[in-house]
């Protein structure tokens, strides 16, 4: 039997709530299906690069997170080119599914973490 599933837009409220109390910037750029529609989160480090993370199954059928664009940066150009990638992969990943939720989080501590 398999587990019930949060609504979507119940899920992205929640993490909107975890980040405000954390204090953390987040805000929603796009709204996808509110029942089930797919998740990014676009998370900007600042200094440090910016991510796009999205939901997969991992080899034993675990829904996990992992990162699907960006990624580190040590210099202001890597920066650019970080959230270049991401807003890219964001762009083409909605064009392509036009029922996908887009979150961006600004966390240059990397203190927050999606929850499965």
């Amino acid at each position: 039997m398999s587990n019930p599933r949060l609504k979507t837009g119940i899920w992205v409220s929640a993490q909107l709530r975890i980040c405000d109390s954390k204090m953390i910037p987040a805000a929603i750029i796009k709204r996808g299906d509110g029942d089930a529609g797919g998740v990014l989160i676009k998370i900007n480090r600042i200094n440090k690069g910016c991510e796009v993370v999205a939901r997969v199954l991992d080899g034993d059928g675990e829904r996990v997170w992992m990162v699907v664009a960006g990624g580190g940066a040590e210099n202001k150009q890597q920066q650019i080119e970080a959230e270049q990638n991401s807003d890219d992969y964001i762009s083409r990943e909605l064009n392509i599914d036009p029922d996908l939720w887009v979150i961006e989080i600004e966390d240059p501590k990397g203190v927050y973490a999606p929850d499965v």
